[in-house]
């Protein structure tokens, strides 16, 4: 399978899951898996959801931040994954001065 994500419209989300700030992706999305190229802007999060279609892969490729996963707090910078089982309930929030940059991909199961 090969995917153009240049190819993919960039979306700009305001306070997914009742986060705060704004993001960008692009979502490439089939009955398997959703695969996301994301940038949460400085001051921006993913609120607190539970994760009910799958696992969900966060790799980190750059900026910092922080995900709370069962109440469990990770740091995330550059060369991490955090991983959120499906069941599970999470947030990502970025704590730096510039977008925190990662690829997300939920394989369904």
């Amino acid at each position: 399978m090969w995917i153009d994500f240049n190819a993919i419209d960039k979306m700009t989300i305001p306070g997914m899951n009742n986060g705060t700030g704004t993001m960008t992706a692009r979502m490439y999305h089939n009955e398997k898996y959703r695969i996301i190229p994301t940038a949460i802007h400085p001051g921006g999060s993913i609120g607190s959801h539970v994760q009910s279609s799958g696992d969900d892969l966060n790799y980190i490729i750059s900026g910092t931040g922080k995900a709370v996963c069962d109440g469990i707090e990770e740091e995330l910078k550059p060369g991490v994954m955090h991983i959120c089982p499906k069941g599970s309930e999470h947030s990502i929030i970025n704590t730096g001065d510039e977008d925190l940059v990662m690829l997300t991909v939920v394989v369904a199961r």
